[in-house]
């Protein structure tokens, strides 16, 4: 017997991802502050306006965003500036080739890198999104509780 197939996959033929996308934002340490799964089919910009948008009722404080350039879409940039938000699109140089940090982006990839150290983060074995989301929740909060102990 099969287990019943995810809710709300996708295909993105461009980063070769099947399922879902997660749209995370984190601050300056890498803790994460909001995290929204799309299937792989919507464009990035499309989850990261739900992000925005989830950012400003739960942390009205926050102003300034970094993005990769993935993120530098009309949508999105009008989006923001009606939410009174700066985005700063991180772009690398078009003579680059390979592997260079970037500023601020390292950050993402940095708690993404940490996401997946959790079994149940490197797949997603879940079928529902808001359980996707949850387990996302739990192995970053593991990580907090660490921080903590461990100073």
């Amino acid at each position: 017997m099969k287990a019943p197939a995810a809710q709300e996959r996708g295909y993105d033929a461009g980063k070769k991802v099947v399922g879902r996308k997660r749209h995370i934002a984190v601050d300056t340490n890498g803790k994460l502050l909001m995290v929204n799964l799309r299937p792989a089919d919507i464009a990035d910009s499309t989850g990261a306006i739900a992000v925005l948008e989830a950012l400003q009722k739960r942390w009205p404080g926050l102003k300034h965003f970094f993005a990769d350039g993935a993120y530098d879409r009309r949508a999105l940039m009008n989006k923001a500036a009606t939410l009174d938000f700066v985005v700063e699109v991180v772009r690398r140089h078009e003579d680059q080739f390979g592997f260079a940090v970037l500023p601020r982006r390292w950050v993402v990839e940095r708690t993404f890198g940490w996401m997946v150290r959790w079994r149940r983060l490197v797949r997603d074995y879940e079928r529902r999104t808001d359980v996707s989301e949850a387990m996302v929740y739990i192995a970053m909060g593991g990580l907090l509780l660490r921080r903590i102990a461990h100073p």
